[in-house]
């Protein structure tokens, strides 16, 4: 009897919450449809939101990189809160996903007023017994008002009476106020997805790789399953997309439906699908510099087709030098009127080691490219002109820690060349010989002040300054371009102007007169063919001055350049700093700002920059046929009609020691037998032309006769003299030579008991049992030299530690 009495009180409870529930709906439908709702809760201003007002104030959580023109080039993620995509309106939103999300969250949205009472009662008996699927009571316009106001949003444990009721009164409000399409398309573009994916166009662009209007029943019903468990498993998420599916009439799409969901949740950290990806180093410096408005759109001065040229030249490019250790690049443009950026790639992409890393920021040991501000300098100084003679010869000078002996890039010398070849050959020697005449320290802050960043002073850099020791950056390096562009006129990046906008204000830093002729060196296709040929990347159709450099054991090359309207740099290298494989400028960074150039005047023919008053035009010959006879440009008085080395208008002179120099430090190398280095000795005469009747004393005893004779080093100090017939010195060199510990033993000729390791009894330097000079142990009779300069330590022509004897400066 107790058991019975048990059913029948569970009977009547059971029949008395179905009562109270049905008459619960029964009243509360009609009166919730015809009321207005009452006020909202106190916490809430004036809700509901207006809906344009809401619409208004979404915000992607990316910044926008428009170009000139306002079209997109690129997203940059600025909000790591959420993974928000644009505001999508309902029409672009495809019409199954509409249906799946309905019947998935709210199957009668179009008939009720904001509460659906049935729904509520069925979620309450489900919850009260725990009988069929449980399913939340809360209507779309119920989950949009909790979206738009934080104080209805559901906590820890969950939503109580009270915040229910705020929430329904709230839903009430909203349908009073705004249309079902709006309700519609704010839920869509509010609710949370999966993970980080929020509103429906990162949910489409991310998991699905597609634009919303293209969403399937398949990925909508996927879609609509992840409102209800942003974070369900996959099993739950296929069981209950199945279901929506068949409630949809599509059961078919529940065959392979796991897979799909596993390859589209995979996808949850991809890029968007669809979107622009042309300058995320641009935009990113852009969004630092403060430059995004209140949308989060950074309006820009890139020109969209040049920027998409550029990265199609960089990957082409660096796909053509696939094998030679190149794996990135970075380009700069400049409009040379008003500083505006025309276009920015700060690597190479996909192709990149470092992909995010802005190459065209980061400093970058510099080459040849300094080389054009060095010849300016000493234009305006009026130390040189375009014409004037400089010996490409080996040249010694003491950097302090050592001898600094700079070499051309094919270690070929060319004697006597004209100014104007020696620039736009990109010839060492006689840069270095051009910075004798100006000063290191008169250089470096000539480059300080066109904004390259070098981090010491000439006394630091020495004479190696004039082949590119110190470190830039593209970005400055293009800039500092531009400012001979500008005719010698210097002004900084402009990041907000307009392209064609009027002139930039600026300072002077070289003459009109010493930029143009700088300028029109470059642009000398015969004066570079010596280095170059006639035909080589560096020639265009139109008028542009260039420049390329590769820095010390092919590390990077350059090429930077300009025409009357633009400044162009290009970066070719590693973002390690590994060395490249027989590429410089010419090969790596040449193509690509070829490319860059032909694009900029594809369909027009630019003029040359016109010739300033103070630039005065002059036939010009050289003696010993050294050059053909052209005409050559000057500034003002410094102009001549002839040019000749000092043998032709003068004596030759008296012979002097051209190796070693006067200074040398020299290093004996232990992975090279002792008997096999020598170091050769070299006379010549004031025209620097070879002397074969010289006679060579060392250490004040006589060592032979000719030009261009042998010694094998040993340790100590030595003295190396020329002496005429009287026996008068005619110039001398000292030479410090510094031991090493050999693998196969000390030789015997280097005595160990001596503390300075000078062999006794060796006064001529001839090693013991080679009264001849012939080294033992040479089969082919060939002495390995040492080349004058090798250093024993420290950096020639500065201070930072490394063997310069190997020239930094390459074309």
């Amino acid at each position: 009897m107790g058991r019975m009495d048990g059913v029948r009180r569970g009977l009547r409870t059971v029949a008395r919450r179905l009562g109270l529930a049905l008459a619960l709906a029964a009243a509360a439908q009609p009166w919730a449809q015809a009321q207005a709702p009452v006020q909202v809760r106190a916490s809430s201003d004036a809700f509901p939101p207006d809906y344009a007002a809401v619409r208004a104030a979404w915000r992607p959580s990316d910044a926008r990189l428009l170009a000139a023109d306002g079209r997109e080039l690129q997203r940059l993620r600025t909000d790591f809160s959420g993974r928000r995509g644009d505001w999508l309106p309902l029409a672009e939103v495809s019409a199954a996903l509409q249906r799946a999300v309905v019947a998935s969250e709210d199957r009668r949205f179009y008939a009720h007023g904001g509460v659906d009472w049935l729904a509520s009662v069925s979620a309450a008996w489900s919850s009260a017994w725990g009988t069929g699927a449980r399913r939340g009571a809360s209507t779309l316009s119920m989950q949009l008002a909790a979206l738009l106001d934080p104080g209805l949003r559901r906590g820890p444990g969950g939503r109580g009476i009270l915040q229910k009721l705020d929430q329904m009164q709230a839903a009430w409000a909203l349908e009073s106020r705004w249309t079902k399409s709006e309700i519609l398309e704010a839920y869509l573009n509010l609710a949370a997805w999966r993970g980080e994916l929020v509103g429906v166009d990162a949910l489409s662009r991310v998991l699905f790789q597609k634009h919303a209007s293209g969403l399937t029943f398949r990925e909508a019903a996927l879609a609509a399953v992840l409102l209800r468990g942003p974070n369900a498993p996959v099993p739950t998420l296929v069981q209950r997309g199945c279901a929506l599916l068949r409630e949809l009439g599509r059961p078919g799409e529940c065959r392979g439906l796991r897979d799909f969901t596993q390859a589209a949740l995979a996808r949850a950290r991809e890029a968007r699908f669809d979107t622009p990806a042309l300058a995320p180093h641009w935009a990113r410096l852009l969004w630092e510099a403060g430059l995004a408005d209140a949308r989060g759109e950074i309006r820009s001065t890139l020109d969209r087709g040049l920027q998409a040229a550029a990265v199609r030249s960089v990957r082409r490019r660096l796909g053509e030098l696939r094998g030679t250790g190149v794996t990135d690049a970075a380009v700069v443009v400049l409009d040379n009127r008003s500083g505006a950026v025309l276009a920015y790639v700060g690597s190479s992409g996909a192709l990149s080691e470092a992909a995010d890393v802005d190459h065209a920021r980061a400093v970058r040991q510099a080459g040849s490219t300094l080389k054009p501000f060095l010849y300016a300098l000493a234009l305006d100084e009026r130390r040189l002109t375009a014409a004037s003679l400089l010996d490409d010869s080996p040249v010694g000078l003491d950097g302090g820690g050592g001898l600094y002996v700079p070499d051309n890039y094919d270690h070929r010398f060319g004697g006597w060349v004209s100014a104007r070849t020696a620039l736009a050959s990109s010839l060492n020697v006689p840069a270095v010989r051009t910075l004798m005449l100006v000063g290191p320290d008169a250089l470096a802050g000539r480059l300080t002040a066109l904004g390259l960043p070098l981090a010491r002073d000439g006394d630091y850099y020495g004479y190696s300054l004039a082949l590119g020791s110190a470190d830039v950056t593209l970005l400055s390096l293009a800039n500092a371009y531009r400012a001979l562009a500008r005719g010698g006129d210097y002004a900084p990046v402009n990041l907000r102007a307009r392209p064609g906008a009027e002139v930039q204000a600026g300072s002077r830093l070289y003459s009109s007169e010493a930029a143009w002729i700088v300028g029109d060196m470059l642009a000398d296709r015969p004066a570079r063919a010596r280095t170059f040929g006639l035909d080589s990347p560096l020639t265009t159709r139109f008028w542009t001055a260039v420049k390329t450099g590769t820095s010390r054991d092919m590390r990077d090359n350059w090429c930077v350049g300009w025409s009357a309207d633009y400044t162009v740099g290009v970066w070719v290298g590693n973002s390690a700093g590994a060395s490249m494989r027989n590429v410089s400028g010419v090969s790596g960074a040449g193509p690509v700002w070829h490319d860059v150039f032909d694009w900029l005047y594809r369909d027009h023919v630019p003029p040359a920059p016109p010739r300033p008053p103070g630039v005065v035009e002059r036939a010009v010959s050289f003696g010993e046929g050294l050059e053909p006879a052209r005409i050559e440009y000057f500034l003002g008085d410094t102009a001549q009609a002839r040019f000749a080395p000092p043998d032709a208008r003068a004596d030759p002179g008296r012979p002097r020691i051209a190796e070693p120099v006067d200074g040398t430090i020299l290093a004996l190398d232990p992975d090279i037998p002792w008997d096999r280095q020598r170091l050769r000795l070299r006379a010549v005469d004031a025209a620097s032309r070879p002397v074969d009747d010289a006679r060579w004393f060392l250490d004040g005893e006589p060592y032979g006769a000719g030009g261009a004779p042998d010694w094998a080093p040993r340790p100590g100090a030595h003295v190396f003299e020329l002496r005429d017939a009287a026996g008068a010195v005619l110039d001398r060199a000292r030479v410090v030579v510094r031991g090493a510990r050999f693998a196969a033993g000390v030789p015997a000729s280097i005595p160990t008991g001596l503390p300075d390791g000078t062999p006794a009894g060796a006064p001529d330097g001839t090693p013991a049992g080679a009264p001849d000079g012939t080294p033992a142990g040479t089969p082919d009779g060939v002495p390995a030299r040492i080349p004058a300069g090798v250093l024993a330590g420290g950096r020639a022509g500065g201070r930072d530690p490394g063997n310069h004897s190997v020239p930094q400066g390459k074309h």
